[in-house]
């Protein structure tokens, strides 16, 4: 599926950001900073995944990272060469470097991350010099939705912490 147009190829990466979407809601309805990922392949998604860090007591359970694991599993191959990654927010400098590491060539993603973004916000990883591999990278796709749920999320926790924090005094 190759658009046609440059409307078309927002359009089709709206569409496929949707479902990153809805990766990141699951992931705030299970208490998971709220994250989501796709990647597509030849037009169908292959893999989906939401931030599990909570959930797996690990670190590294990053959206990016099971959506390119599951992704890798589903091709038998540990490079994604012609597959693009739909994540909600700017990824961080670990899910940046391996999709270096696993030869990414595209990357959509909704909210920028100026602190700690690794697509061009504060560091540039994807677009390294001399690098093996640099990822073209497309942002602000559905920007606003993508950061309303982290914003949400946040403002929710937020908001329950100071009302533990009234009980106890």
């Amino acid at each position: 599926m190759t658009p046609k147009t440059q409307a078309d190829s927002t359009a089709m990466d709206e569409h496929y950001m949707a479902y990153a979407l809805e990766e990141a809601c699951l992931a705030s309805s299970e208490g998971e900073v709220p994250v989501g990922a796709v990647v597509v392949f030849n037009g169908e998604i292959i893999a989906r995944a939401h931030n599990m860090v909570e959930a797996l007591k690990q670190g590294s359970a990053h959206a990016e990272l099971l959506a390119i694991n599951a992704a890798s599993r589903a091709l038998d191959a540990w490079r994604l060469d012609g597959c693009t990654l739909y994540v909600t927010k700017e990824p961080c400098p670990m899910c940046a470097g391996a999709m270096v590491c696993c030869r990414v060539p595209r990357l959509v993603f909704g909210s920028p991350d100026s602190r700690t973004g690794a697509a061009g916000g504060a560091f540039s990883i994807t677009a390294m010099p001399n690098a093996l591999h640099t990822v073209d990278v497309t942002s602000g796709i559905l920007q606003e939705q993508c950061l309303a749920v982290i914003q949400d999320f946040f403002r929710r926790r937020r908001k329950e912490a100071s009302k533990r924090q009234d009980a106890k005094e």
